[in-house]
């Protein structure tokens, strides 16, 4: 275990002044303090001074290593400090100490004390290393001259790591689970490769997890990469450098994330806290926060909207319409049995989004309550409900769902900072008692009492969006189909796909197929450039550009990031256009979609199929000849040669 891995910057302090030996030891012990390493501080300030009076830990030159291994250590840890007018110290040669380390080691069989102790002494005995520390004008120049030290005393070390298993490992995860996923991973590993490291990334798609990083692997990395915009799980990395980013970062940014979680100045060592995520530098936004939270919902409802809505179109392919148009959908027992079995996955939907935004939150103990509350806002139970069996129930839907995972969570965020005050002797009872029974207590007080409101919301849009007719309803497909190819995958992507979703749960299938539509066109307007106007793309990229149809017609808009990355104004204003047409036209011909995914392997059960494809057709058609239009003709180095030839 390496020095920089234990040291952070928080735990760095230049410039301390101290009268005593006693007084310096309390500034080391709040330094650790801060870092989160210990759970009870006096116990251990304590016990540092206990072991100071077995001996005295100045071990001579300038420099005290005091130390301290006890229960009350959750992880190892080191703060460091410098004394610019010394301190007297006790230490062996009656110096005043000027540089000291403090270490805190878990009670355990590792010894990581009696490791650190020696890597230091190692380092330390090197006087003019340790004058460069003392001299030091920056925390940042401070761990950096460790950081060079340690790769230079123990080189050998770290050439074994490095041939012994992968430098950087990494997990992407997107929301849908199913492009931008392999895409950053790949592009991470093409770029390690080209970069000289070795670097592995774990994905976590719909398809599951594939090349699951093993604990070895973990243990002999130097940094971990996260590229997601759901909540990863992250207990893994504990004690681990980790570079935090966006799944888009992944593909078009690998370079810099690579080169950042190398960096021991810019990287950021994350500490797994039971619940609690702790990081040395920085925190995530609001908005980001938000984004994730709602995305690990969505992404986890997604397979039950997508089975039981294709089940449900089925069952309407099979049934007779004129045996009773009041039943249609079951009125024969092939129809009546897609129709059942689709209904029981759709019925989950709610419960499922809000269960795993709460959990998202407030990790395991959120998901329960996360659940109870999208069921009760479906089900649009309210408090005269309860003692009136006559009250018609309005479901909260979509938008109750959305806030019953919000509330969730933070519900059961609050019920922890309320119980923090238990012993750890009765910390076992908090998830398999306290959260659930006083979670879902109060997250049914709170639905029962909003629903009433959140459902005339919920009734007044549904009715809103019914109503919407003419130049008002294209308008919209318009708006919707624009937005999937304003950020091909984005924040704006998922927003326009997120609310075309949760209109599936209100019986809106119009906006799901525009928001479809607007999705294919991006990547099939790039093959369509590709196809008829090929001098506008170089030739290195004619071939991938052709993956395109395959890419747009699977709905899988982010084919077109490359290009799009190369020329951002021409690729994204043509495609946003494109789209906004095949949304509109969608819309105009009444287009339905129960599905949130599948493309044209989905064509079969969508209303109006043929004008359905028309309407993509066109939007991708559009779209290509504006960047034709607009696109300049580009021209290799090697047709400009012979071109020249030619000529002469």
């Amino acid at each position: 275990m390496r020095i920089t891995d234990l040291l952070s910057r928080d735990a760095v302090d230049l410039n301390v002044s101290a009268g005593s030996k006693n007084e310096i030891i309390q500034k080391m012990v709040d330094l650790m303090d801060k870092t989160g390493n210990i759970s009870d501080k006096k116990e251990y300030e304590r016990l540092v001074f206990e072991r100071e009076k077995e001996g005295t830990t100045g071990v001579g030159e300038g420099i005290a290593i005091p130390h301290g291994k006890s229960d009350c250590v959750k992880r190892p840890g080191l703060a460091a400090a410098v004394v610019p007018n010394g301190v007297e110290f006790d230490s062996l040669d009656g110096k005043p100490v000027n540089l000291i380390f403090l270490i805190a080691a878990p009670n355990t069989k590792d010894n990581v004390h009696l490791d650190v102790l020696s890597r230091l002494s190692t380092l330390l005995m090197d006087l003019d290393f340790k004058n460069k520390l003392v001299q030091a004008k920056t925390k940042e120049e401070f761990l950096r001259l460790i950081d060079k030290a340690e790769k230079e005393k123990f080189a050998n070390e770290v050439k074994e790591e490095t041939e012994s298993g992968y430098e950087i490992l990494g997990i992407t995860a997107c929301p849908t689970g199913i492009a931008h996923t392999y895409m950053a991973a790949e592009s991470l590993e093409n770029k390690g490769k080209e970069l000289g490291h070795l670097v592995k990334i774990e994905t976590q798609g719909q398809s599951g997890v594939k090349n699951r990083l093993t604990k070895e692997e973990i243990r002999r990395a130097k940094a971990i990469i996260i590229a997601a915009d759901v909540n990863v799980d992250l207990s893994r990395f504990d004690g681990k450098r980790v570079v935090r980013a966006k799944v888009a970062d992944g593909i078009h940014k690998p370079e810099e994330l690579i080169k950042a979680a190398l960096d021991p100045e810019k990287t950021p060592i994350y500490h797994h806290t039971g619940n609690q995520e702790v990081e040395e530098n920085g925190k995530d936004g609001l908005g980001s926060r938000v984004y994730k939270h709602l995305m690990s919902g969505v992404t986890h409802m997604l397979p039950f909207v997508v089975g039981g809505g294709i089940l449900i179109a089925i069952s309407f392919l099979l049934d007779d319409y004129s045996i009773n148009p009041a039943n249609f959908g079951m009125n024969t027992p092939i129809a009546a049995f897609f129709k059942t079995i689709g209904g029981f996955a759709f019925d989950f939907m709610l419960c499922i989004l809000a269960g795993y935004i709460a959990m998202s939150i407030a990790d395991r103990p959120g998901l329960a309550v996360g659940f109870v509350g999208g069921a009760i806002a479906k089900a649009g139970t309210t408090f005269s409900s309860l003692t009136n069996s006559d009250e018609v129930l309005v479901s909260s839907g979509f938008i109750g769902a959305l806030l019953a995972g919000f509330i969730g969570g933070f519900v059961v965020l609050l019920l922890r900072r309320l119980f923090r005050f238990l012993p750890k002797s009765l910390e076992g009872i908090k998830p398999i008692l306290i959260y659930p029974v006083g979670g879902i207590l109060l997250i049914g007080l709170i639905m029962v009492f909003i629903n009433p409101f959140v459902a005339t919301i919920n009734t007044g849009l549904n009715n809103f969006l019914s109503s919407m007719s003419g130049a008002n309803k294209i308008l919209l497909g318009a708006i919707l189909g624009g937005m999937m190819s304003v950020d091909l995958g984005g924040p704006f992507n998922k927003a326009a796909y997120t609310f075309g979703t949760g209109m599936l749960a209100e019986g809106q299938y119009e906006i799901m197929a525009a928001v479809m539509a607007g999705g294919m066109v991006a990547p099939l307007a790039i093959a369509i450039l590709a196809t008829f106007f090929p001098k506008k793309l170089p030739k290195k990229d004619r071939q991938s550009a052709l993956l395109n149809y395959v890419m747009g017609f699977s709905f899988i808009t982010e084919g077109a990031i490359p290009f799009a990355s190369a020329d951002p104004l021409r690729v994204l204003v043509s495609c946003i256009i494109g789209s906004a047409v095949s949304g509109a036209m969608s819309m105009l011909f009444g287009c339905t979609l129960m599905a949130p995914h599948g493309g044209i392997f989905v064509l079969p059960v969508v209303g109006n199929a043929a004008l359905y494809l028309v309407s993509i057709v066109v939007g991708s058609v559009v779209a290509a000849l504006i960047m034709a239009a607009w696109k300049k003709n580009v021209w290799e180095n090697s047709d400009k040669k012979k071109n020249v030839k030619a000529k002469a």
